[in-house]
């Protein structure tokens, strides 16, 4: 029988990666925890219909990428390619998004069927930070803001860039749409046929082709500033004059759209050129007319998502694996049957009074030597042996594992209080 796999874009994280990801996971979760965003977890399967009204049925991830299948009551149920849609049902739901102001983030998988290569997984994780019931564009400042507070935080803010954008009102955005509709067809002879679907249904994703032949017309295309109203330009402005105040670096990208229908005003990227094509950090921006179309009230929100695969990637790139290290392990020991208990009851309160470090007790048995070399293994950083001597003498024995220095006969205070030294 052929041994199972896992399935293709999918994958697992084993321990030495998983402690990676528990470092910059804790740096995202502690930045947006300052900033004052509570923590909503959802489902990871949705009704079909969220993602075809929100995320737009002339979407990539509507018309190819999503893993859509029928319930047995005949409902049709996808994974969640995306967190925003997911989390305005829930906030109209449960009263979160009327009349109210409401600062979330959440985390976990979601799915999309595409090519799996380099930071892009079929099975993905990312965190997202939403809020409502606030219209002011100091808030797109904020989101911004959180962006560069955990880069920083995980020494990588150096080699991400902000692309920022405007996309106006639905008005001022209906327009730019009939302006680019009209100039694409006077090339039509010169798009793919991806871009002539897309022409045909909603012109503003030809703008998101990754096609070479079609750079050169997307560069020539009206800029959609052009098309904006003065109520979208004082608000972008408003935007663009608090990052100047707060320091933050960004440029204004007149071909950033996002990839899904449901934007508004403000849009922006995190990018970086250390990992190729696939260099998007995080993105979002404003959609205050997403909660309306999905059955509430007209209700200001905006928010982003991070792509957690990537952000990862760009931390190991910058800091290297070797850098990222678990808390000193503390391998317990003994080759002595009657010292279990004795030795249990020490490694209990080894856990409970020296925090910064694991505390790994050796169940498995044998003789000590053989014990010492699971403990190499592990990467302990010390040894505590007991047995015989030591039970009757009310001692533990102390073993350095990775520096030269002899092993010492302490009390169960003295060897936390050595202990606590090194750690300090």
């Amino acid at each position: 029988m052929a041994q199972l796999q896992s399935i293709r874009g999918m994958r697992d994280l084993l321990p030495d990666e998983s402690k990676i990801w528990a470092r910059v996971e804790h740096a995202v979760q502690d930045t947006v925890h300052a900033f004052g965003y509570r923590e909503i977890r959802l489902p990871v399967v949705e009704a079909t219909a969220l993602f075809q009204r929100s995320v737009g049925d002339t979407t990539d991830i509507v018309e190819k990428e999503m893993y859509s299948f029928d319930s047995r009551d005949g409902e049709s149920l996808t994974l969640r390619p995306e967190g925003t849609a997911g989390c305005v049902r829930a906030a109209l739901q449960h009263g979160l998004a009327f009349n109210r102001i409401s600062r979330l983030w959440y985390r976990g998988p979601m799915f999309r069927y595409e090519r799996p290569q380099k930071g892009r997984y079929r099975q993905f994780e990312q965190t997202g930070i939403e809020a409502f019931g606030i219209a002011a564009p100091a808030l797109d400042a904020e989101l911004i803001e959180i962006n560069r507070c955990y880069l920083q935080k995980l020494g990588v803010a150096e080699q991400v860039r902000l692309r920022i954008n405007s996309l106006g009102t639905p008005a001022s955005r209906t327009l730019y749409v009939e302006r680019l509709k009209a100039y694409l067809e006077s090339r039509i002879d010169e798009l793919d046929a991806d871009s002539l679907r897309r022409l045909a249904r909603n012109p503003l994703r030809v703008l998101d082709s990754k096609a070479v032949s079609m750079r050169k017309i997307i560069d020539e295309a009206p800029d959609i500033e052009d098309s904006l109203d003065d109520e979208s330009r004082r608000h972008f402005q408003e935007v663009l004059k608090l990052l100047d105040v707060l320091g933050v670096d960004y440029q204004v990208d007149q071909g950033l759209v996002r990839g899904l229908d449901y934007y508004t005003h403000t849009v922006f990227e995190f990018e970086t050129q250390l990992l190729g094509a696939q260099g998007a950090i995080s993105g979002g921006g404003r959609y205050d007319g997403l909660v309306e179309a999905l059955g509430g009230r007209p209700t200001p929100a905006a928010g982003f998502a991070i792509g957690m695969d990537r952000l990862v990637l760009l931390y190991k790139e910058m800091q290297g694996e070797e850098s990222v290290s678990a808390a000193d392990i503390i391998y317990c020991a003994t080759a002595d049957a009657d010292s279990m208990g004795y030795l249990l009851h020490h490694v209990n309160r080894l856990r409970a009074d020296l925090g910064g470090y694991q505390v790994i007790l050796d169940t498995a048995g044998g003789k000590l030597s053989t014990q010492l070399r699971r403990a190499d293994k592990e990467g302990a950083t010390w040894a505590v042996i007991v047995g015989e001597t030591e039970r009757s003498a009310s001692t533990l024995t102390l073993k350095p594992m990775k520096e030269v220095g002899e092993q010492q006969s302490l009390t169960y205070d003295a060897l936390v209080a050595r202990l606590r030294r090194v750690e300090g």
